[in-house]
């Protein structure tokens, strides 16, 4: 089969020789246009499950019942035309003269700021304390680009090109034996515009998709499994040998998932568009006892450059019916107040409108969050001024949306502070008050901070590196990605200071290119990544 998969490379394309030879398991997946740590069909939607990581390890020991889940709107979402600022209502009209909202249109928040009709749905939300607003959402710096900012927005790193999100980051490096002993739950999922790069981590992206529902079904029933060891020996072998493997974690999960699925019934009338399907599946999920802490759905088209009017209005509307039906069938089993919707979009469009009744790219955008457990309405922070702009005539943002998130993990999600800290890559953001709190939970252990420990691929050997602080004694032994052990590395007492391991030389036996496990146990400690050998 390799020998075949060459024939059909062009022999006199340099560049695509070298795109084979720099291939990479992220740039695979990427390239077959699939995602993360599972993904299959439910209810005619794909959905993909993240692995662990500290944070959705601390989730999955929680005591308390509460969920997060993340409503993406992708393409930039207008914010003025989604809370209308009515103390600034001149400007506003004066710069969108085309496509701004009429004043008699609006259902009134507040004496300052107003909400489309188009989004009535939410004005019982609104009445009953389930829905907050937080003004002026972005980040120093706002990256205009789609995909930078999304980025962004899933790395919490603006600075620096951060190819890992915060799940995929602690999921690859910090959690120990994540590996050979998956979580029974999925901690996280994701419904739609797969692949994000929350779930991205150092080699891999954790999706894999299945678009047949029955298969889903048959693989819950059955537990069939792909052979990921009968393979080729060359690169395309060790492409469908990991391609197989993640593949086998999604079935993993295929249970436990449709069970939940099939344990509850729908309870509200949804609409007929895809972020009402995502969320109808959501609330099955919660309502099933899945057990799943942190969800995320997409709703596309905000990317309004041209005659915004009418594409935003459906859009927002679709929004709002779907926020509605989604609380009323969580009220059904009793749960509403124990889920948190958060909405997140790239950014937000100009003050002005465009020659083409449409918005520009701008910055300093509200996101929205609703559920009984926000103990009120009310407004977040700052709202923008519509005349003091950048200089690229943008509103200057008020709030970081990473303490938005920070406090959302701490007070929402009852996550350690100090694991916080370390999925918001140690940027010390702020605590707001978003009408709820909770006491903090202890978590586990996730790694000695005196000790570290990683592969090294070298021209010619592929090296452990260890680092200790203190002396130990370690165990260490290499698994392949079918969790068959391949052999003991070593089992001796270690001094303090830094160890270089040469795998092959020290296990003296072939190793194919492809991926594998090492574990290290150390007392009553497990420690365990994957690595690639080359």
């Amino acid at each position: 089969m390799c020998d075949t998969h060459k024939k059909h490379q062009d022999p006199n394309s340099q560049a695509h020789h070298e795109e084979h030879e720099a291939w990479s398991r992220r740039t695979f997946l990427q390239a077959l246009g699939i995602a993360g740590a599972g993904t299959f069909a439910l209810g005619g939607t794909q959905i993909s499950s993240a692995m662990a990581s500290p944070i959705t390890a601390a989730l999955s020991s929680s005591t308390n019942d509460r969920v997060l889940v993340l409503i993406r709107l992708k393409g930039g979402n207008d914010g003025l035309n989604t809370i209308v600022p009515l103390n600034q209502y001149g400007t506003y009209a004066s710069q969108r003269p085309n496509i701004a909202l009429a004043q008699s249109s609006l259902y009134n928040l507040s004496t300052d700021y107003g909400l489309p009709s188009y989004m009535s749905s939410l004005q019982s939300r609104w009445g009953n304390g389930e829905m907050k607003v937080v003004h002026g959402v972005g980040y120093a710096g706002q990256d205009l680009s789609h995909f930078r900012s999304s980025d962004i927005w899933a790395s919490t790193d603006a600075v620096n090109n951060e190819e890992t999100g915060w799940m995929g980051r602690f999921f690859e490096n910090e959690y120990p034996n994540f590996l050979l002993s998956p979580p029974a739950i999925p901690p996280a999922i994701q419904i739609g515009s797969l692949g994000n790069l929350a779930f991205e981590g150092i080699q891999t992206n954790y999706a894999f998709s299945v678009a047949d529902p029955q298969q889903l079904y048959n693989l819950a029933q059955n537990g069939w499994q792909h052979d990921a060891l009968n393979v080729p020996p060359c690169t395309y072998g060790d492409q469908l040998s990991f391609l197989r493997t993640t593949t086998n974690t999604t079935f993993a999960y295929a249970g436990v998932i449709n069970t939940a699925y099939q344990a509850s019934t729908t309870q509200a009338t949804y609409g007929n568009h895809t972020i009402a399907d995502q969320l109808a599946i959501v609330a099955r999920l919660i309502k099933g006892q899945l057990g799943t802490k942190v969800y995320m759905v997409t709703l596309d088209g905000f990317d309004t450059h041209a005659n915004q009017a009418g594409t935003h209005a459906d859009r927002m509307q679709k929004l709002a019916d779907s926020i509605d039906a989604f609380y009323t069938d969580l009220a059904a089993y009793g749960n509403q107040d124990e889920v948190l919707c958060m909405t997140i979009s790239e950014f937000g469009r100009r003050v002005e409108e465009n020659g083409s009744n449409g918005t520009d790219h701008g910055a300093a955008a509200p996101m929205m969050l609703f559920g009984g457990g926000l103990n009120g309405n009310g407004f977040i922070g700052t709202h923008p001024s519509l005349t003091n702009l950048d200089a690229n005539g943008n509103m200057i943002y008020s709030t970081d949306f990473r303490d938005v998130y920070s406090t959302v993990m701490k007070e929402w999600l009852c996550i350690d502070p100090t694991v916080v800290d370390q999925a918001m890559l140690n940027g010390n953001y702020n605590n707001i008050n978003l009408g709820f709190n909770c006491t903090t939970l202890s978590s586990p252990s996730f790694e000695n901070q005196d000790f570290k420990h990683f592969v090294v691929n070298r021209q010619d050997s592929d090296v452990l590196y260890l680092k200790m602080d203190v002396g130990r004694k370690l165990d260490i032994k290499i698994y392949n990605f079918m969790g068959q052990q391949i052999g003991q590395l070593t089992n001796e007492y270690y001094m303090p200071g830094v160890h270089e391991i040469d795998i092959k030389a020290t296990l003296q036996t072939r190793l194919a290119s492809g991926n594998y496990i090492y574990r290290i146990s150390s007392g009553s400690d497990q420690y365990s990544s994957q690595f690639l050998i080359r």
